[in-house]
């Protein structure tokens, strides 16, 4: 797919007149997919998928489109050529951008991610194998993802990414179910097993009767899951230059008031991982990590290219939505969860999840998914669902008692957070 974008825009930025600037950015994916269901296969397909961005410039004003592609070099030439000839006509009724900003140093880069992914019949048998008498529903999907940058001043910029997800979720009844995944760039079918495993002693604990807990303050343990629901939360306009200086971020009062989370909070922006690109749609290219709270203190923003020119300041990142989010890890060993939560909820999963007030960072939801009653370091009983508002203040911060050691990697918000948490919630 290299080759072939390069080419295409070759052929295109020759169709440019006087002194137009031509942006062009390219997404693709060639992927295999399985979608199950009672722990049998009900679709397997393979997706191929290639779409062109293009942003067509003169002086301060510009337009842009998206385009799908076929792969046939003269159909898609005749289709981005008719686009850029729309784009032309409609500059001429656009106002200049006073923030408009791409690159104008060249910064040439290529990364081509070469990971070894498992057959997917192979992986369709241990899965069905492994859940043998479990109504499992779950999607694999496994393939490598394109990203590429051009523009008509010579800069070339590529990136690919290789890597697997498996999401499913184990049924007992009605609402009673378990969810996990596994995603990655090296494959290991033991993980997998292991994790069947402990859905299928999920599902026996759910079978016992439920507990149900009057509203109270308890000592809460969140699972990998439910901590990434939590930094989604906080990247929705959390990190972002220009919601700082709006002050529309939901982490105002660390920015304004000096308000911190535990010092054993860490989160940073890296994309030296390769899950996703370090370059934008304007051919910036961000290489460096950007810490965003470190020791519980709010730290530096993510500056993309239109808030590094509104605000002069340098840019920093490809945007400033987290795309790569990384939570350091703590002390405690993933075998000592239980014991270090002694009495209390153990969450799996948040559902729904809004903002009940934004100023203060107060996150309203629900739990969902196998969640547990403990007591004594033993799981006694299943909860029934619950509603929450807490503060991000109290979750990460003064009750924050640990972070687990071990961290895990959640493919579908393209972060690598810390798993677990333990905390007290009111």
């Amino acid at each position: 797919m290299q080759t072939y974008f390069y080419d295409l825009v070759e052929r295109l930025q020759q169709r440019l007149r006087g002194d137009e600037v031509l942006l062009c950015s390219f997404q693709g994916e060639e992927s295999d997919f399985v979608r199950l269901n009672r722990n049998r296969v009900r679709q397997a397909g393979n997706v191929v998928q290639r779409a062109l961005s293009i942003d067509l410039i003169e002086g301060s004003r510009h337009s842009e489109a998206d385009a799908d592609l076929s792969g046939d070099m003269e159909q898609d030439l005749a289709q981005v050529s008719a686009v850029l000839d729309s784009l032309r006509e409609q500059r001429i009724h656009l106002r200049d951008d006073p923030h408009l900003n791409y690159a104008r140093e060249i910064r040439s880069t290529e990364v081509v991610d070469d990971a070894a992914l498992p057959d997917s019949a192979e992986v369709v048998h241990t899965i069905t194998s492994g859940a043998e008498g479990m109504d499992l529903v779950g999607l694999w999907a496994a393939g490598t993802l394109y990203y590429g940058f051009a523009n008509s001043m010579g800069q070339r910029n590529w990136h690919s990414s290789r890597s697997f997800n498996f999401d499913w979720s184990c049924y007992l009844q009605g609402d009673k179910a378990t969810k996990h995944d596994y995603a990655g760039r090296q494959w290991n079918p033991a993980v997998l097993t292991d994790k069947l495993e402990r859905c299928r002693h999920e599902l026996e604990l759910l079978a016992r009767p439920p507990q149900r807990l009057a509203p109270g303050r308890y000592r809460v343990y969140l699972a990998p899951a439910a901590v990434r629901d939590v930094v989604d939360m906080l990247s929705w306009g959390g990190f972002g230059l220009k919601e700082h200086r709006t002050a529309q971020t939901p982490l105002i009062k660390m920015v304004r008031e000096g308000a911190r989370l535990n010092p054993a909070i860490t989160l940073r922006e890296d994309h030296s991982r390769g899950i996703s690109p370090n370059f934008d749609e304007s051919g910036f290219v961000s290489i460096e990590p950007v810490t965003l709270v470190q020791a519980g203190e709010y730290r530096d923003c993510l500056v993309g290219a239109r808030s590094a020119r509104e605000y002069g300041l340098p840019l920093n990142s490809p945007g400033e939505i987290p795309a790569a989010l990384e939570m350091q890890g703590g002390t405690l060993a993933r075998a000592d969860i239980l014991n270090a939560l002694d009495t209390g909820l153990y969450i799996n999963h948040l559902w729904y999840c809004n903002f009940s007030d934004r100023n203060n960072c107060q996150i309203t939801g629900m739990t969902r998914f196998a969640c547990f009653w403990v007591e004594e370091g033993k799981i006694r009983a299943p909860l029934d669902v619950m509603r929450f508002d807490e503060s991000v203040y109290t979750m990460f911060g003064d009750k924050l008692i640990d972070l687990s050691s071990e961290r895990e990697l959640i493919l579908d918000a393209d972060t690598y957070v810390s798993p677990d948490a333990v905390t007290h919630w009111n």
